[in-house]
């Protein structure tokens, strides 16, 4: 089949310009008080200098000399509920859906190979959110689909989540997922790799089957941005010189776009107005840019038994995320001498010295204020769509994002 020519991108072009200018950046001159609740944005808080407090729609900057973290005060600590009740709201409005995504996506992972069939049942069973399956079929029923395609398009759009999964643990070398033992730990890199593309091999077979052409394009544009994210964020591995602009860049591309993609993809199946899809669009555009800068808070500050995995995954991998980054332009000069040398050699050795750092800069108010600010916006995007139990699912989701533990 002969895609259309929408779906060419000029990736490299991308590319290069992330790897241009990576020059050392000055050090930050302003502060805000880490003991502020992180959802109080009328504070400026530290910030790089090449990143404006306008750029996120900070409002009333303090323009005063920077400030330490007063002693003894802490992170706002994360909600830790097992069960939120927007999360299992969200469970029950849509239990016959998903138990439809369930049934579809056992019967898709079968093959005749019995490595594919072990494998990808293994990574599905391990569970996991379905936040992103569950958002095409809100988006779908909240601009009043009634068919059946829309349990198509979110077991597509978690075959291809979980593709990326398999090989996201093979790059990171990952041996801990959602509290299991990762496939690659288990049956290799290489069996990984290979059944994650047959993943995307069946979510496309998939699409053709729908015979529905703007559906293919908007996959096929969405996968490759996501693979260009994946290769930015790699690039970026222990490189301490990335600015906040440019680490927003990577987490839209490698994770918000495909939240977008599946609130995109409900109200296409649904046949609805463009503005209700580019309403949804840029809602689960918001919607993953929170999620995503939310787990990289996670990674310093969660129960490591609920999140699934080990803390300091990122600092281990040499990822410059936004509290490491944060706690390197805000601290003591020993402290950021500290997370330079982590983020360019990787490893957990001085893990306890690092999260000291992001403690007393308040590096996770930071990160969680950006998130609460993508999470308002996501929910404002919603404006334009009609009332129903749909509707405030979505606005729920977007609560959830920004206020879990895992």
């Amino acid at each position: 089949m002969r895609l259309p020519s929408t779906l060419t991108r000029p990736g490299k072009f991308f590319l290069n310009l992330f790897l241009i200018d990576r020059k050392q950046p000055p050090k930050p001159r302003l502060n805000f008080n880490p003991s502020d609740s992180y959802l109080d944005w009328n504070v400026l808080p530290c910030r790089a200098p090449w990143d404006s407090a306008q750029a996120h729609g900070i409002r009333s900057p303090q323009l005063a000399q920077s400030r330490r973290r007063p002693s003894g005060a802490r992170n706002k600590p994360l909600n830790a509920t097992h069960n939120p009740p927007e999360l299992e709201s969200l469970r029950a409005l849509l239990a016959a859906d998903m138990a439809a995504v369930d049934r579809c996506l056992k019967s898709r992972l079968q093959s005749d190979v019995t490595l594919i069939s072990q494998l990808g049942t293994y990574i599905i069973a391990g569970g996991g959110k379905r936040l992103r399956p569950a958002l095409a079929l809100l988006a779908a029923k909240a601009t009043g689909y009634e068919g059946s395609q829309h349990i198509d398009v979110a077991v597509i759009i978690e075959l291809v989540h979980t593709a990326t999964l398999l090989h996201d643990d093979v790059v990171d070398a990952s041996k801990m997922r959602r509290g299991r033992e990762t496939a690659n730990l288990i049956w290799g890199n290489e069996a990984s790799v290979l059944v994650g593309d047959f993943l995307y091999s069946r979510a496309f077979q998939m699409m053709v089957k729908l015979r529905n052409l703007y559906v293919l394009e908007i996959l096929a544009e969405a996968t490759n941005v996501i693979a260009e994210g994946e290769v930015m964020q790699l690039v970026s591995c222990h490189n301490p010189d990335i600015s906040e602009d440019r680490y927003l860049d990577t987490i839209r591309f490698k994770t918000a776009k495909l939240f977008e993609a599946a609130a995109r993809l409900g109200v296409v199946i649904a046949a609805g107005e463009i503005e209700h899809e580019n309403a949804l669009s840029a809602y689960g555009r918001h919607l993953g840019t929170a999620f995503q800068l939310v787990d990289d808070a996670l990674d310093y500050s969660a129960d490591p038994e609920q999140l699934g995995k080990n803390l300091g995954d990122d600092l281990a991998e040499g990822k410059p995320t936004l509290p490491l980054l944060y706690a390197m332009w805000c601290g003591t000069s020993t402290q950021a001498a500290a997370i330079r040398y982590a983020i360019e050699h990787g490893g957990r050795d001085r893990i306890t010295e690092i999260t000291q750092a992001i403690e007393s800069t308040g590096a996770i108010n930071y990160t969680l204020a950006l998130a609460e600010k993508e999470a308002a916006e996501a929910q404002a995007a919603l404006s334009i769509v009609r009332p129903s139990a749909y509707l405030d699912a979505l606005k729920g989701l977007a609560r959830f994002a920004v206020q879990r533990g895992f």
